[in-house]
C-alpha cells in the first residue's frame, strides 16, 4: 500500500487487533470487578483503541480524555512532553487505567503516570495495545499490553503518519523507508 508516496505492508489485520483488544479487556474486567475505574484516553491516537476497548468491557467505568505532545510533526519524539488538553475528573481514591495505543520510548507516559499518582488516585495502571519496549529510554511498567512490536514506523488504528491514517481498520509498518 502507498501512502504519501511511502510504501506499507500490513503488520496486524483487523482481526488479530480484535483479539489482542478482548484479551486486554478480559483480564481488566477481573482485575476491576467492583471497583470505581476511570480509563484516561491518550489523544489523539488511543481513541479508536478506547472505543473498542470500553465495547469489551463488563465493568462500569468513567471515560476521560488527556492530549499530550511530543512529537509534533514529527516520526520521532522531541523528549519534551506538554499538556494540550486535561483530565476534568477528579481521580481521588479512583483506580485509573491509562489508554495508550502505542509505546515507545516512555517519556510522554512517565510524565502523565506521574502527574496522575499524584493526585491521589487508589491506583495508576498503563494499558496499550502495542509495546515498543526495546525503545525504552525511561522505566514505566506497562501492565496490559495487547502486542510487543519491533521498532518499526508503524499507521492505522488510530496510529497516524502527520495526522493522516488513523482509519486504516489493520494497522501497516512502513516497509521501506524514505
Amino acid at each position: 500500500m502507498m501512502i504519501d508516496d511511502k510504501n506499507f505492508t500490513k503488520y496486524l489485520s483487523r482481526q488479530e487487533i480484535d483479539l489482542a483488544v478482548s484479551e486486554i479487556a478480559q483480564r481488566i474486567n477481573v482485575d476491576y470487578a467492583g471497583k470505581e475505574v476511570v480509563l484516561i484516553c491518550v489523544l489523539k491516537g488511543a481513541i479508536v483503541f478506547t472505543a473498542d476497548l470500553v465495547r469489551h468491557l463488563t465493568i462500569d467505568t468513567e471515560v476521560e480524555f488527556v492530549r499530550l505532545s511530543s512529537y509534533g510533526k514529527a516520526r520521532t519524539s522531541s523528549g519534551t512532553v506538554t499538556i494540550v488538553k486535561d483530565i476534568q475528573a477528579d481521580i481521588r481514591g479512583k483506580h485509573v487505567l491509562i489508554l495508550e495505543e502505542i509505546i515507545d520510548s516512555g517519556r510522554t507516559l512517565k510524565f502523565l503516570y506521574d502527574r496522575l499518582k499524584s493526585s491521589g488516585p487508589a491506583s495508576v495502571e498503563i494499558v496499550s495495545l502495542l509495546d515498543k519496549a526495546s525503545k525504552r529510554v525511561v522505566e514505566v511498567n506497562v501492565k496490559y499490553v495487547g502486542r510487543t512490536i519491533d521498532d518499526q514506523f508503524l499507521v492505522g488504528y488510530g496510529l497516524d503518519l502527520e495526522e493522516h491514517c488513523r482509519n486504516l481498520p489493520d494497522i501497516y509498518y512502513l516497509k521501506y523507508p524514505n
